[in-house]
């Protein structure tokens, strides 16, 4: 079949959507008679621009796929497989993965932390816990990126699993930090985010929903040049994505009070990492601290959901009135 014109890329689409010819209406909100005509060959109107715009953003295709020169085969590839210029596998060393973090995140961040503390909080309070080589260059881009991070006017919002937090703070297998190196950095990342409107922190809840492993890998969402990168499970690669409407989705579903996972809004997870540094400082148990934290804010539920069933058992169930976002 060709697939020259409009109608007949929208045949094309309707057809791989596998949707009734009501709800495709629907969702491109057309009446269906309209569609109808398209898909019975009944009418050679060109649908307007704002009908493609809609079917682009919902099917999440390419803008280019209406135009001339995309016909044919040229336009089965667009819609079936994932543009090259979208997806660019970043694969450097350790000084070129810095080096594209600090020029991506160069003003500001939003990130989905693959776990608690990220590095630069880490390597800031402590002495490095992984990498034993050092190299003069590297050293110097570290703390260049350090000294972006504390400074006060630096912009960034990140999100960690509660699950990260409570394995930092109470994990007995793989865990690389004295008490005393824990309490460091819990105040470090108090003192950074506390009463600072250019820094958020939020806490969610992985088991809240079918999120389970997002907070696995360090994910970062640059909105305003609709690129977006994460780590992938090979230490030296990056995949880098620049899909305008995948971009925008991510973000839009941790920045969405509706739509974002149930999690601890900035003000009160500030308040709950000084709840957790004061339990390793006094010698509270995990029990402890979830006691502390159930009786004093809002969002003991959400850490309930973190304990072991045993533990669950043994603690206090989360009081009335809870709040999951």
């Amino acid at each position: 079949m060709s697939y020259k014109t409009g109608i007949e890329k929208i045949i094309e689409i309707y057809k791989r959507s596998h949707l009734s010819i009501s709800k495709f209406s629907s969702l491109i909100q057309k009446d269906r008679r309209t569609v109808t005509s398209w898909v019975d060959g009944l009418t050679d109107v060109e649908p307007n621009d704002e009908v493609k715009k809609k079917i682009c953003s919902l099917f999440r295709y390419p803008d280019y796929i209406w135009e001339d020169g995309c016909m044919d085969e040229e336009f089965l590839k667009s819609i079936t497989q994932i543009p090259q210029k979208e997806v660019r596998i970043i694969d450097e060393d350790y000084q070129g993965r810095l080096k594209y973090i600090m020029d991506i995140e160069k003003n500001r961040r939003f990130v989905i932390q693959g776990q608690f503390p990220g590095p630069m909080y880490r390597d800031t309070a402590v002495q490095r816990v992984y990498r034993t080589r050092t190299d003069k260059n590297i050293e110097e881009l570290k703390q260049n990126r350090i000294d972006q991070m504390l400074r006060y006017d630096y912009d960034t919002t990140e999100w960690y699993s509660i699950k990260s937090i409570l394995s930092f703070c109470y994990a007995e297998i793989g865990n690389f930090f004295t008490k005393e190196e824990k309490i460091k950095i819990l105040e470090l990342i108090y003192e950074l985010f506390n009463n600072n409107y250019n820094k958020k922190l939020f806490l969610f809840d992985s088991f809240s929903r079918k999120i389970y492993g997002m907070e696995t890998t360090y994910i970062s969402i640059n909105v305003k040049q609709k690129i977006l990168f994460f780590k992938s499970p090979i230490e030296s690669v990056f995949i880098e994505i620049r899909n305008k409407n995948l971009v925008e989705r991510m973000h839009r579903y941790y920045s969405s009070p509706i739509e974002a996972p149930s999690h601890v809004n900035f003000l009160e997870s500030v308040k709950i990492i000084k709840i957790l540094q004061d339990a390793l400082k006094y010698n509270n148990s995990l029990a402890q601290a979830y006691e502390n934290i159930n009786r004093t804010t809002d969002y003991g539920e959400l850490f309930f959901n973190n304990l072991s069933i045993d533990l669950q058992r043994q603690v206090s169930a989360p009081k009335q009135g809870q709040r999951r976002n």
